[in-house]
């Protein structure tokens, strides 16, 4: 159906309430690769009871994990073949550290959509809080639906990040894992495109495709990693755009640049001719959140 966008902008979508346990976290982290090598102190932090820290980007996750049907993507306006939705973009932001364990309100709304010719982004954001009310994280996402454009709504403005013009600061490399998907779906995300290849070639892609959020966590565990010592608590706000394709396996290779208190970030895929799989991501450190 047609896209109204007169009831979807602004919409309502209800509130959730949700809980996660250590054991949540420690599938999270081990689903974006973390544990290698296994007798590493900071890649214990990750997957071992003790000392366990969250990594911000489980936000992404938290809500669903124990979700075990494919997603819809039907809200107030908006009702989208999932074949044609693609992640667009996602940010997190931290207002503290996540806890290991704990319960929590998720309140969403759809902000914006966005008329792009050929396709459709719908803007999402929702503010979780603990169930006194005090916040813990907010998320902003985009999904691209393709064909729904033309709707004559608002285009939008752009949103790029401009990289310095030099050579990056630091260049990381990370093997993914063939089975990768198939672990990190158990996180929540059941969209068959990650898992079934039939449906990715109905989809328009050769194989079943890495999450986006599965890159995007092993992007900011990986800066987290190299640039931060390995502190999550260090990591205030996470945000990227999906720029392309990963498929599990490959190995992504991200360069990071300093620019002032920020660091930017893309990644790309090695074994396509480095394609890019994450552009205009940036890392703000913790402690300049205002």
């Amino acid at each position: 159906m047609p896209i109204d966008v007169q009831t979807a902008i602004g919409a309502d979508l209800g509130e959730t309430t949700f809980g996660w346990t250590a054991s949540d976290v420690l599938l999270y982290h081990l689903a974006l690769g973390a544990g290698d090598p296994p007798t590493d102190p900071r890649e214990l932090r990750y997957v071992y009871e003790s000392g366990l820290r969250v990594l911000p980007t489980f936000a992404t996750v938290a809500p669903n994990f124990r979700t075990f049907e494919p997603p819809a993507v039907s809200f107030p306006g908006i009702d989208i073949d999932l074949a044609k939705v693609v992640h667009g973009t996602q940010e997190v932001v931290v207002h503290r550290p996540i806890p290991v364990e704990g319960k929590a309100v998720a309140r969403s709304r759809i902000t914006d959509v966005l008329d792009k010719g050929k396709a459709a982004v719908i803007r999402q954001e929702t503010e979780v809080t603990d169930p006194s009310g005090d916040p813990l994280w907010t998320a902003r996402s985009s999904i691209f639906a393709r064909g729904e454009g033309g709707f004559g709504g608002e285009r939008g403005t752009s949103d790029r990040v401009e990289l310095p013009d030099r050579e990056p600061d630091f260049v990381l490399d990370t093997p993914t894992l063939p089975q990768q998907a198939l672990l990190y779906r158990l996180c929540g995300d059941r969209n068959p495109l990650h898992a079934d290849p039939e449906f990715a070639r109905a989809a328009g892609f050769d194989l079943p495709i890495l999450h986006g959020l599965c890159t995007y966590g092993i992007v900011a565990k990986a800066v987290t990693d190299a640039l931060l010592d390995a502190d999550v608590t260090r990591v205030g706000a996470w945000s990227a755009k999906f720029a392309g394709i990963m498929l599990p396996g490959e190995t992504l290779r991200t360069r990071v640049w300093r620019d002032g208190d920020r660091l930017l970030v893309t990644a790309c895929s090695l074994d396509r001719g480095e394609a890019p799989v994450l552009s205009d991501a940036v890392l703000h450190p913790a402690q300049l959140l205002p």
